[in-house]
């Protein structure tokens, strides 16, 4: 199977990515709901949010419509695409884009508990089977 090319997506900060959390579970949602959403678990001003949302308008991470007195938005991003990029970068700045450079470091700081170790096991060997590489 060909790998499709590697679509750059919008860099998104820590406080923009807990706005797309929201987004992503919920769209289409309300600026009024994103507001009420975040400001049940941070202390952040509605204008701060409102000001995030923008933010992601403009880097091409959202996109709205307007439906009668109310701004509706919906990701343009893919939450597995935005995360995959994430998690590749991390690989690529701090292991040299070798996952096992990761888990062995994970390995040696002793950092799994027996669960993510088991879980670990059982998606390798899904792979192996399927005769991924």
């Amino acid at each position: 199977m060909k790998k499709s090319p590697v679509k750059k997506l919008p860099q998104i900060s820590e406080a923009e990515y807990e706005v797309m959390k929201i987004v992503w579970k919920s769209a289409p949602i309300s600026t009024t709901e994103i507001t009420k959403r975040l400001l049940a678990v941070t202390d952040w001003n509605p204008k701060t949010i409102q000001t995030l949302i923008k933010r992601l308008v403009n880097k091409g991470a959202l996109s709205y419509e307007k439906q009668s007195r109310v701004f509706v938005y919906r990701p343009l991003v893919e939450e597995r695409e935005y995360r995959n990029q994430e998690s590749r970068s991390f690989l690529d700045r701090f292991y040299g884009g070798h996952l096992s450079s990761m888990v062995c470091s994970y390995l040696e700081q002793d950092n799994l508990s027996r669960e993510e170790l088991d879980a670990l096991k059982s998606l390798l060997l899904k792979q192996t089977e399927k005769g991924g590489g």
